[in-house]
């Protein structure tokens, strides 16, 4: 199978699994079904990632869709987390399901709207065409607004509506920059060569700096709404208390790379055209006050899947500052922490969810004794909690520990904040991770046992990367960190 058609197959298969969904989403092996899906999608990115090592970039479609270094390691994670994310939906959405608040048409909702953002998300990666991309962000947004909204409270329709007006402001916005990138590229390029990545790297030198600077502010402030860079994160709390917690472990884990891959492809036309780093600058500063706001509102949150989502906030600010600073170590560690934090958040909500079933409530002070009554959801909240503080051996030391140590010697004045905002993150969570699992148990059996085997393999890859990282995928890295960094 050429390499064409893998990647067709890779965005191919959701789509089609969405549709098969929405006609028997609501049958009662429809999560079986739907965890078929995820993984065949997941095969298909496998293939294409081995294809990708083997020959490198290949184009689908003439021109219109394209895998590289760059995005061939984000779909092949987006496939992973999307398919392990599917087992561990499976007895979760069934016990939701059992205690009333899923009904056989949400059922069906869930299961369809699940494999169209996993679709959304594949797509926005694999494009070519920044106007295809908007198409797939707007489409992700509107995906994911019906699955926060799933539950019909009046809390998850206030946070799908609060989700769906600030994203569709960002989106707009990224409209915006989309169409002032258009101007600057058909100065040089004709026709839908102007909207395609590969022909606008290709002219980046010689575009309008003063049209691409207008141009990237907007699809930054754009994008990086569904980032969740402050002040445009407002959202990304309440989304992910108010709908299931599979989707918060997908929008953790999966979106806010996506948007993030959209900011970095964007930087790349920008540093060529502008040549002046601001680009690297305004990343910098969002990054940092993104982290400082997250980690200072940690310390007000006493629901528990907010928390988290204060730390997902936190550690995209990260991400976004090291990008920012550029420069080969810098992005190399971006590009590493962007993965162990997919693998350990997504783990992290796997077990609060389970966590919040047993108990009753999402509310911190109202958890106890995990090990008592489950001792792999206790000890895998804190292995967790453990592996996204940056608590040696885990992935997330490595890279944080790469982001500073180039911080000390490009930025050193940044170096203090980040290391109070890492400490302050590390006492508040740490000290609400430890209540919740140890003492007196408030937590009850659950009706369908609990998928934690998708936990623990999360944390072991996390483990690895923190001690070995495989060299064809630091040779990902490195290759996707040049084009970057340029």
């Amino acid at each position: 199978m050429t390499e064409a058609w893998v990647l067709l197959l890779v965005f191919g298969i959701p789509l089609v699994a969405g549709g098969c969904l929405a006609l028997v989403g609501q049958h009662r092996l429809a999560p079986e079904l739907n965890v078929a899906f995820s993984f065949l999608t997941f095969i298909a990115a496998i293939l294409l990632a081995a294809q990708t090592v083997a020959h490198g970039t290949a184009f689908a479609l003439g021109k219109l869709f394209f895998v590289d270094p760059l995005n061939v390691f984000l779909v092949a994670l987006t496939a992973f987390v999307g398919w392990t994310t599917s087992i561990f939906s499976r007895p979760y959405m069934r016990i939701e399901q059992g205690r009333g608040k899923m009904t056989a048409a949400r059922m069906r909702l869930y299961h369809s709207m699940y494999q169209l953002f996993v679709f959304a998300m594949l797509l926005a990666l694999l494009t070519n065409n920044v106007g295809i991309l908007w198409v797939a962000m707007e489409a992700a947004t509107l995906a994911t607004v019906l699955l926060v909204s799933v539950y019909r409270t009046a809390a998850s329709l206030e946070a799908a509506w609060k989700y769906f007006i600030l994203c569709g402001v960002g989106i707009a916005q990224a409209l915006f920059g989309t169409i002032l990138l258009y101007l600057a590229a058909s100065r040089q390029l004709t026709g839908g060569d102007a909207l395609l990545w590969t022909s606008l790297s290709a002219v980046k030198g010689v575009l309008d700096p003063t049209i691409m600077s207008l141009a990237f502010v907007f699809l930054l402030i754009g994008y990086g709404t569904k980032v969740g860079l402050v002040p445009m994160h407002n959202w990304l709390p309440d989304a992910h208390a108010e709908g299931p917690t599979p989707i918060s472990a997908v929008l953790s884990g999966l979106l806010l790379n996506v948007a993030l891959y959209a900011v970095l492809r964007c930087k790349v036309l920008a540093d060529g055209a502008l040549q002046n780093g601001l680009p690297g600058r305004l990343l910098v500063g969002f990054g940092l006050v993104a982290v400082l706001v997250a980690t200072f509102s940690l310390l007000r949150q006493k629901d528990v899947k907010r928390l988290f989502s204060y730390s997902s906030i936190e550690h995209m600010g990260l991400m976004t500052f090291a990008f920012g600073l550029g420069g080969p170590t810098a992005t190399f560690a971006g590009l590493l922490h962007m993965t162990v934090h997919s693998l350990v958040k997504s783990a992290i909500f796997f077990t609060v969810g389970h966590a919040a079933q047993k108990t009753h409530t999402q509310m911190i002070d109202d958890i106890r004794g995990l090990l008592r009554v489950s001792p792999t959801v206790g000890w895998g909240m804190m292995l967790g909690a453990l592996a996204i503080l940056g608590m040696p051996p885990f992935g997330v030391f490595a890279s944080e520990f790469l982001i500073l140590t180039t911080a000390i010697s490009e930025l050193p004045w940044a170096t203090p904040v980040l290391l109070i905002a890492l400490a302050v993150a590390f006492a508040t969570i740490f000290a609400r991770v430890q209540h919740m699992v140890f003492g007196e148990t408030t937590a009850t059996p659950l009706e369908h046992p609990p998928a934690l085997l998708p936990v623990f393999v999360h944390l072991g890859l996390g483990l690895m990367l923190g001690i070995y990282i495989p060299p064809y995928l630091a040779a990902w890295y490195r290759q996707a960190a040049a084009m970057i960094a340029g």
